[in-house]
């Protein structure tokens, strides 16, 4: 089975849970998705797949080579291609062939999942907004956001490498771990995580299976949680 898909952000909203908590939640349009190209660890040393996102494309917008690539196996056309690793299940030892088709239905039995994108651009930004630098003073006429000295003169004459300072800020890659599944629609291809996404709408992510997934914690899945000091009353009572 592939470990990921691509998608696309379509925005944020919220869900009540039992407890009428609220939880923040993005739906992502995962997929649809082919498998354009098998990787084998006999022929290139490891096993992976290329997966596409289906959408409509004109020929045109493709390269030669890209139309190639995806002409071998008589593909319609794709602009966004990525490739995943192989999870190697007990039911089937197939990672899937090419045309093969990876919905959502992949994180059916996954409690979280990683999803990577590319952060909002911020522009030229301050070390305040940047770095988040508490600032000066903002009276007497100090200008309060400005970074101020950044190095020696005398020893050691050059600024450090990595100095923080002003710059540009976002369009980076940028990867969330261990987002909760709370839903998959698998008719429209959407699945819904809690918690937040880096990128606008409809930026491409790529959502792939949690590499580290958090341990649940006993005691807490459901169960009554336990008063302590009602607790200790009951084990006084008991003594005497």
């Amino acid at each position: 089975m592939v470990s990921g898909i691509i998608g696309k952000k379509i925005g944020m909203t919220q869900l009540f849970d039992s407890k009428g908590d609220v939880r923040p939640v993005t739906v992502l349009q995962a997929g649809p998705c082919v498998i354009t190209q098998r990787k084998s660890a006999n022929k290139d040393g490891y096993d992976a797949a290329q997966v596409g996102l289906v959408e409509f494309v004109k020929e045109t917008r493709l390269s030669k080579a890209e139309r190639g690539h995806l002409g071998k196996n008589d593909l319609a056309p794709m602009r966004t291609l990525k490739e995943f690793s192989i999870v190697v299940e007990a039911e089937s030892e197939d990672g899937g062939k090419v045309g093969d088709k990876v919905l959502v239905d992949i994180f059916e039995s996954d409690k979280f999942v990683d999803v990577t994108g590319t952060s909002k651009g911020r522009g030229f930004a301050g070390v305040v907004k940047r770095h988040k630098f508490a600032g000066g003073a903002k009276s007497h006429g100090s200008m309060f956001q400005i970074s101020g000295s950044i190095g020696s003169s005398a020893f050691p004459s050059r600024v450090f490498k990595g100095m923080r300072m002003a710059g540009h800020m976002g369009t980076d890659q940028v990867t969330v771990r261990n987002l909760r599944i709370l839903g998959i629609d698998k008719e429209e291809n959407l699945l819904v995580v809690e918690g937040a996404v880096p990128g606008h709408k409809d930026a491409l992510v790529y959502i792939t299976k949690s590499k580290r997934p958090p341990r649940e914690r006993r005691g807490f899945a459901g169960s009554t949680t336990v008063d302590p000091l009602k607790a200790s009353k009951r084990q006084a009572a008991k003594k005497k």
